[in-house]
């Protein structure tokens, strides 16, 4: 069957299975979206569409994912996941899952499409064993940074992501951090990184009965705009910590709503131990979002600003319960 279009996630990781979809399949129009508009239904999906690093639509062609809840609410529809095209597997990335179903169907990947995707694993899962690793510059990472760069209004960003897809389809991956166009983007992310850490560094802090510091806290839903900040800047501050849960303002329409969202990623300081920490089932168990045991992201919608402050500490209050319960061998 011919394909006509891509619909993939807008980080990294979406960036990459889209760019295996377009050699795999031969299709070269893409569209990038993020997992709330597919889940409301919110942009046309059809059987001539392939979904990657997203909910399972209400329709598609193919179907690439690797996030546990989406699986089940699959299920929770009815719906048998052996028969929905495409495939789904608890893979690192979904870059991992397109590319074992690529090399399964015997479609020809040139030999450099493997590191590319070992990236994608590494970026997507957070798979680091220390903040020097973390920070290394591979060029999977230089990319990722590109990404970050505040530069330019939406339709500039679309055209930059869709440069980057086919840019990956493509090349080696190491080739792409000296482009122009590219490494003016990593060059300003630098800048831009900089002046995060100092606005983090005022701005995090522990919940009560966290002596240890395990878990840093960024709460951002008293700022007018969302600050723009990247939440595992934290760990250069308290590279102590295992984890972060970073609370950030909601807007639509250009007003700030009373909701708020809610984003939990692991330190690599857990990378490799036994830990029994799972960021995705906390957020699933909250009933607001999803995501992987690395990292877990959902929204907590509220009727009113006291709402949301009573939201905020009860979240609060059960993600630090679950979290001091997820202990190797002890359930929550």
């Amino acid at each position: 069957m011919t394909y006509d279009r891509i619909i993939t996630h807008d980080d990294f990781d979406g960036i990459v299975s889209a760019a295996l979809c377009s050699r795999g399949y031969g299709c070269d129009r893409v569209r990038f979206t993020g997992p709330g508009a597919v889940a409301r239904a919110a942009i046309p999906i059809t059987a001539a569409d392939i979904v990657c690093d997203l909910p399972y639509p209400l329709e598609c062609g193919l179907w690439f994912d690797h996030h546990g809840g989406n699986l089940e609410a699959v299920r929770l529809r009815g719906i048998d996941p052996a028969s929905m095209p495409g495939r789904f597997a608890e893979r690192p990335s979904c870059a991992r899952v397109v590319f074992e179903h690529l090399a399964d169907l015997g479609i020809d990947l040139p030999g450099w499409a493997g590191e590319t995707v070992a990236e994608a694993d590494r970026i997507d899962s957070f798979d680091y064993r220390s903040v020097e690793e973390w920070r290394r510059e591979t060029p999977g990472r230089l990319v990722d940074m590109s990404l970050k760069a505040d530069v330019g209004d939406v339709r500039e960003r679309t055209a930059y992501l869709e440069t980057l897809v086919f840019l990956l389809r493509d090349n080696p991956i190491d080739l792409l951090p000296a482009m122009d166009g590219i490494a003016s983007r990593i060059e300003r992310y630098r800048g831009e990184e900089a002046r995060m850490i100092e606005f983090l560094r005022g701005s995090v802090s522990f919940l009560d009965g966290d002596e240890a510091r395990e878990l840093v806290i960024l709460d951002l839903t008293h700022h007018k705009r969302r600050p723009r900040v990247m939440r595992n800047l934290a760990y250069l501050i308290h590279p102590e910590a295992l984890g972060v849960v970073s609370l950030y303002p909601i807007f639509r329409g250009g007003r700030k709503a009373n909701g708020f969202a809610v984003s939990i990623s692991l330190s690599m300081n857990l990378t490799g131990r036994v830990h029994g920490k799972n960021a995705g089932e906390i957020v699933r168990s909250l009933n607001i979002g999803d995501g992987h045991p690395g990292a877990a992201a959902g929204t907590v919608e509220c009727g009113s600003k006291d709402e949301m402050l009573r939201e905020k500490r009860r979240v609060l209050e059960i993600i630090w319960r679950m979290w001091r319960a997820m202990s190797a061998g002890e359930a929550p």
